[in-house]
């Protein structure tokens, strides 16, 4: 099972806002309706939730981090939030849907929490989400991996996230029972903030998996050296652009 990740929300809030304004055209496909049970897997600090709540579903978020539950539970007090990992997603009632944006990326193993979505829905329910797919941050990985090997860190650098194909991923949903009626990868580059600073401040956010079996000496080298490797590739207008690829699906319980 893959090490839970320590998140700060009030950074994340403050720096990587978009990675929940982003996800307009995820909920148009959601399309939520008034009275309709949704789950919102890995809801983070609570904004989307709420905004399908707005719509007068019933919703509930779930996150494994108890401080970004915190934050969602002190800022929108009105909508419920569950501490639980989304590789053990367990409630007695159906959803009508099961949406997730911007976390799934991050879980291991996909098949855990793959299962817990089919066993949440209702038969005809809907699962939409849209994460990280094949491609997601290449250009970072490589200039990670250069940065490690040029620093004669020890072993691989680490492989943190899980970044499917179209291909892939609906064949691990159709094996559990979750007919694909929409999937899509798509490149989204993401302008960083802060200028120069901006990638620094991003592998501190979202790299930690690189930085948490080095020194702080090493860390500091680490994050000077990924910053060199990456600049040809993802800096350019006085501006880090990360090279994010984002997969979008759409699927219903059979």
């Amino acid at each position: 099972m893959a090490r839970e990740k320590n998140w700060d929300p009030a950074a994340y809030d403050d720096k990587y806002s978009f990675v929940w304004k982003k996800a307009a055209g995820l909920l148009e496909l959601l399309d939520a309706q008034r009275g309709e049970r949704i789950l919102d897997v890995a809801s983070g600090t609570g904004h989307l939730t709420a905004k399908i709540a707005e719509t007068g579903a019933i919703v509930t978020g779930i996150d494994g981090s108890p401080a970004m539950l915190r934050q969602a539970q002190a800022k929108y007090p009105h909508v419920e939030f569950v501490l639980m990992d989304a590789r053990e997603i367990t409630f007695r009632e159906s959803f009508d849907a099961v949406f997730s944006n911007a976390a799934l990326h991050w879980i291991r193993p996909p098949e855990r929490v793959v299962e817990g979505i089919a066993r949440a829905l209702r038969p005809g329910g809907r699962f939409v989400a849209e994460f990280g797919g094949k491609g997601n941050t290449a250009r970072f990985v490589a200039a990670a991996s250069r940065a490690w090997k040029s620093l004669g860190l020890p072993g691989a650098p680490p492989d943190p996230w899980y970044f499917p194909t179209v291909a892939e991923y609906a064949a691990l949903l159709e094996r559990h029972g979750l007919e694909v009626t929409y999937a899509t990868l798509f490149d989204r580059p993401t302008p960083l903030e802060d200028g120069e600073r901006g990638l620094r401040n991003w592998i501190g956010m979202f790299g930690d998996s690189f930085l948490e079996p080095l020194t702080e000496a090493q860390r500091e080298a680490f994050k000077s050296a990924a910053e060199r490797e990456a600049r040809p590739a993802l800096f350019r207008d006085s501006q880090w652009i990360m090279d994010h690829r984002r997969l979008r699906v759409v699927a219903r319980k059979s």
